[in-house]
């Protein structure tokens, strides 16, 4: 049903890629600059649309389309090659090793110090971040803005995938080292940026295009004139564009646009990427196309770039091709959407306790419901990437030609083999019980049946034409392999049209060779291929019926103009697959291995908890540990020796708390957990060449964003701080960091070899101290001593370097023991009064526990409690 052939966008052995300009229109050249790198091969074309998805032409791989097809003012003056920099001072191109270089104007591609332009087409399926998957290319185009004046201090940022039709708009305050910044674009994981041209202007570059710069070196950068990042441009923009279904997006963006003008960042960002957008591939969006949705930083919780490499998200620091990740650990989906939608959520989780709950409902009900998971699952295999498929069937041509017109055809027919597909997804939903999949079950509805009804309509006007010499054509190679007694079959391909294919096993040809009647024939092997002048008038037959009725302009522009007519319907219908699809992934993982739903409260406690990578590194359950950390208590420090579990520990936990933050369930026996607004991490001893810093030097880095950044709602995780300078300085450092941590109610785990800071817990009530056990064995025969791992974490220190704790322990105030005691009393109390679910009788004698666990604690002190004093003092206390 789909044909794959192979011609395809630059895989002629001379260069075709030009600046917004396809093969065919290579007679302006007063409009074009040739782009042809040295390195490009025959081998290195355009991936076209998915699977099985035809690629005859050039229309098939992001089509490049006209400006002039839109009615609205949404127009371009090619000859101009204003939208880009013309600055051609080579001081603006940053010459080190592995550092982009600017792209500048088409016209100073002959200039010094300059080079040429590419197209997105050229790099797209090559470039690739440290962020991404190893399987995922980049396609993402950024346009990132920085307030000036009034506005100094906001970051307007638009992007768009050109394999799915979003624009999504961010804008967000930012610190001076631009932390929110540098996490949105590698989440983003950009094919290329587009930024102010004053940013780099004659190689000066603001402190924001050289963090960039320096952050994403393998990302190419393109100055735009800034002129061009126009705020009431990019306004009229997304009223052109934006899909009526999107149409709230507008109101936010003209309330802001109203009332404040350092909210129209997003705006003007807008405008440039549109217009560059236009001016490298020549096309625009059809009208009332486009999903457009705003996206601010408060919606997700921030998980910096270093934290997401630290903790192996998406990526293993041993071998990036590896799946020992958590990505790889979740992900089971099935179509490439939902794939993206699980990295994405992985990346930033949500902060919004009641749509995790509602995930969590949903995957609850597919394990419990086996006959709706495994009728989903299978359901959902069958669909193409839905967004993909959107991103060229909402975009105009410039010029409608033969190749252009079959391509399109042939994404109808995809669709409408996607389209045939929701009637059983529908059914699968039919009984479900839980909200969000009611929900799905309901946005599926006739619109999509009738869509593929209408292309039908259209496809047998588009059919009836040449099938009729097809039938021809099939009879005349029957007839003719009858003739001679030969195998023969009918063949395709874009170059030849049709021709027939014929393998000789255990067949002697006539005189020893093929007929004269059989012309152009060609030989690989046992396989013949050759045509007849009968066929070949066919051919033309066949060519001359596509032009005159298939494929004429008419049909073309009903089918486009059905399909955005009801492009909400696909749009529905996109964001219910790749959901669906990344819930299964969740629930698939669940079957794999024993998770359990968690809860979500003011403390994080953990029973016996698993690292859910390592899990799928062993092939069975590792030690499991648990772990407690509430207001009373919010800041643990773990010690023990080398090897003993505390950078695995640290990781469980930080891993455990995203997944449950995505709506996953965990691996642990119960799980509850605070909601994180960021999460941090201080992992690793490595240094830096790139930016020339020593170990030390990005530890004290890290550790400055940290500080900067961190909120009440944090969960911190510092694994081995101090290690790049003496012991002396190490512990300072460590002591002044804690101190400053501890005034916070953000979760932090602090793991150290400088036993010295668990001093830090006689002096602070919400200090904790806990190790990872190990135990020593002598050997009978020797008497050679070994030190055993249990990987179990325990309160208190550690004593395998005990030095000063003994003597604090000693010399501890008694006063300040039993204040400790009082606190962490009144800790409970309060907890029990916000969280407890328990029945009178069970609370009371919750309670009670709790009074015998505070004496205890206090007898151990030497410290009378104050019910033994007062009932000395002759009171009697009631309960």
């Amino acid at each position: 049903m789909f044909s794959s052939s192979t011609d395809e966008v630059g895989d002629t052995p001379e260069c075709r890629e030009t600046w917004g300009v396809s093969p065919m229109d290579r007679s302006e050249p007063n409009e074009t600059t040739s782009y042809c790198p040295p390195s490009t091969s025959s081998s290195s074309s355009h991936q076209s649309l998915g699977e099985g998805s035809s690629s005859s032409g050039h229309g098939l791989s992001l089509p490049r389309m006209a400006s002039g097809q839109l009615h609205h003012s949404y127009t371009l003056d090619r000859t101009s090659s204003s939208l880009l920099a013309t600055t051609s001072d080579s001081s603006s191109l940053r010459s080190r090793g592995g550092t982009p270089k600017l792209r500048r104007t088409p016209g100073s591609a002959g200039a010094p110090g300059t080079h040429p332009a590419q197209t997105p087409l050229t790099d797209h399926t090559v470039t690739s971040c440290s962020s991404a998957t190893p399987t995922c290319g980049a396609s993402v185009i950024v346009a990132v803005v920085e307030g000036r004046g009034l506005a100094r201090g906001e970051i307007g940022i638009a992007s768009l995938n050109l394999k799915c039709p979003e624009l999504i708009l961010s804008q967000f305050a930012d610190t001076g080292a631009y932390a929110k910044v540098i996490t949105k674009i590698h989440i983003l994981v950009p094919l290329e940026m587009l930024m102010p041209d004053t940013a780099s202007e004659k190689g000066k570059g603001t402190k924001l295009f050289n963090l960039i710069t320096e952050n994403f070196p393998g990302v190419a950068f393109t100055a735009i004139q800034r002129k061009y990042f126009n705020e009431r441009k990019g306004l009229e923009y997304i009223q052109q564009l934006c899909a009526p279904e999107f149409g709230t997006v507008i109101m936010e963006v003209q309330t802001k646009y109203a009332t404040e003008y350092i909210n129209v960042l997003l705006l003007a960002a807008a405008a440039a990427l549109l217009k560059y957008l236009e001016f490298i591939q020549n096309s625009v969006y059809a009208a009332k196309s486009l999903k457009v949705s705003f996206k601010g930083s408060e919606q997700t919780a921030m998980i910096d770039s270093a934290s997401a490499t630290n903790l192996e998200l998406v990526v293993n620091n041993r071998d990036h091709r590896s799946e020992h990740t958590l990505l790889g650990v979740l992900n089971h989906t099935k179509t490439p959407g939902g794939a993206r939608r699980l990295r994405s959520n992985i990346l930033e989780p949500l902060v919004d306790v009641d749509t995790i709950n509602i995930r969590l409902d949903t995957i609850q009900e597919l394990l419990q419901d086996e006959e709706l998971f495994f009728g989903l699952k299978n359901a959902i295999g069958h669909f193409l990437d839905i967004d993909q498929l959107l991103s060229v069937l909402v975009q105009i041509p410039k010029q409608e030609t033969v190749q252009v017109a079959e391509a399109k055809i042939t994404h109808v027919i995809q669709l409408k083999h996607t389209l045939d597909l929701v009637p059983r997804l529908r059914l699968v939903l039919k009984n479900c019980k839980t909200a969000l999949l009611k929900a799905y079950s309901t946005s599926l509805e006739d619109n999509s049946v009738m869509l593929s009804a209408q292309i039908n309509e259209f496809l047998d006007i588009a059919r009836r034409a040449y099938t009729e010499i097809v039938d021809d054509i099939a009879g005349l190679v029957n007839q003719t392999g009858e003739k001679y007694g030969l195998p023969m079959r009918t063949s395709f391909s874009t170059a030849r049209g049709f021709f027939i294919q014929m393998k000789l096993e255990g067949v002697v040809l006539p005189e020893g060779k093929l007929p004269p009647e059989f012309i152009k024939v060609t030989k690989h092997k046992n396989n013949y291929g050759f045509t007849i002048a009968d066929l070949m008038k066919m051919n033309d037959r066949c060519d001359e019926a596509l032009r005159r009725s298939s494929i004429c302009p008419m049909v073309t522009s009903q089918l486009l103009s059905t399909v955005h007519e009801h492009i909400h319907c696909l749009y529905k219908l996109s964001d219910a697959v790749s959901m669906l699809d990344m819930l299964l992934s969740l629930a698939n993982a669940c079957t794999i291995s024993d998770y359990v739903r968690p809860e979500f409260t003011d403390t994080l406690a953990i029973k016996q908890g698993r690292h859910p990578i390592l899990e799928r590194i062993v092939g069975q359950q590792p030690v499991s540990n648990n772990s407690y950390i509430s207001e009373g208590s919010n800041f643990v420090i773990i010690t023990g020796p080398n090897m003993s579990g505390k950078s695995t520990y640290l990781k469980q936990v930080a891993l455990c708390q995203i997944m449950a933050q995505i709506g996953s369930f965990v691996p642990a026996e119960y799980a509850s957990f605070r909601v994180a607004a960021q999460i941090f991490t201080r992992i690793g001893v490595d240094d830096d060449f790139e930016t020339n810093s020593s170990t030390f030097m990005l530890e004290m880095k890290e550790i400055a964003y940290i500080i900067h950044n961190v909120s009440d709602r944090s969960l911190i995780i510092i694994d081995e701080l101090g290690r790049g300078t003496s012991a002396e300085e190490g512990i300072g450092i460590c002591h002044t960091v804690c101190e400053f941590l501890l005034s916070l109610k953000a979760f932090t785990l602090f793991a150290t070899h400088y036993l010295e800071l668990c001093h830090l817990e006689s002096l602070y009530p919400n200090v904790e101290n806990q190790h990872m056990e190990v135990q020593h064995t002598r050997s009978g025969d020797t008497g050679a001593e070994s030190v055993v791992y249990t990987y179990l974490l325990n309160r208190g220190c550690s004593e395998e370097r005990h030095y000063g704790t003994e003597l604090a322990k000693h010399h501890s105030d008694p006063e300040t023991q039993r204040q400790r005691a009082v606190y962490h009393l009144a800790t409970r109390l309060l907890q029990t009064a916000r969280n407890s679910r328990l029945d009178p009788e069970s609370l009371r004698m919750y309670l009670k526990g709790l009074k015998k666990q505070y004496e205890a604690e206090l007898q151990a002190q030497g410290t009378q409690s104050p019910w033994t004093q007062r009932r000395n003092d002759g009171f009697i206390l009631t309960q």
